[in-house]
């Protein structure tokens, strides 16, 4: 993984993946009642936990990959079908059911911590963004390639933040119109990327399809 257009790719693959735009309605509905500094609190824990969560999963995927007998290539067939499910459902102007059921929705108002459960998992670091995460580990090996993903992860989570703290005001903006908008936009780059995982794990498999 040598080339900078690689860590841009994988920058707008977690863009596209948390789509924090598009997570704004829920938040707004899940905090609704809440005081302010309250909702600003909630917004921080939930991308902190996103952050430490995903870096977490950078340094330890690859080896839990191994220890179950799994290979990459396998694993990006997987990662990117459950990437193409989500990108789908997005293009649709709806949350997948990879990253949130009816079920979650109905119990997250009797949870206490919302910054965990739903919002940071499984509505951010879900699925898909685990799989990314653990297929754009593998493509490098230096100390630099870690220390450069870890980044990007911690940029996405600025980027959660500052999108969650001003959710009212983005609400407002761009309307449940605009936010659909920006959802589909993010569906159709999300499933180029889920394509090119799913073509590069079966090239690995069968060769001679090359």
């Amino acid at each position: 993984m040598n080339e900078w257009s690689e860590y841009l790719k994988f920058l707008a693959a977690m863009i596209s993946i948390t789509n924090p735009i598009g997570i704004i309605p829920i938040f707004v509905a899940l905090t609704e009642g809440q005081p302010k500094q309250e909702q600003h609190r909630t917004a921080l824990r939930t991308s902190l936990a996103f952050a430490i969560i995903l870096i977490i999963t950078l340094f330890a995927g690859e080896p839990i990959l191994r220890f179950f007998g799994i290979t990459v290539s396998s694993f990006k067939v997987a990662g990117g079908i459950i990437i193409l499910l989500m990108a789908i459902s997005m293009v649709h102007g709806r949350v997948s059911g990879t990253k949130h059921t009816k079920e979650e929705s109905e119990d997250a108002a009797d949870r206490e911590s919302l910054a965990i459960v739903p919002l940071c998992i499984p509505l951010l670091a879900g699925p898909g963004a685990i799989s990314t995460v653990i297929v754009y580990s593998h493509q490098g090996s230096s100390v630099v390639h870690y220390l450069l993903l870890s980044g990007e992860l911690i940029v996405v989570a600025l980027l959660i933040w500052l999108c969650l703290n001003a959710a009212p005001y983005i609400a407002k903006l761009f309307g449940r119109i605009g936010i659909n908008v920006v959802t589909r936009i993010m569906g159709l780059i999300l499933a180029a990327i889920g394509v090119e995982f799913i073509v590069d794990g079966l090239i690995v498999m069968f060769p001679g399809l090359v």
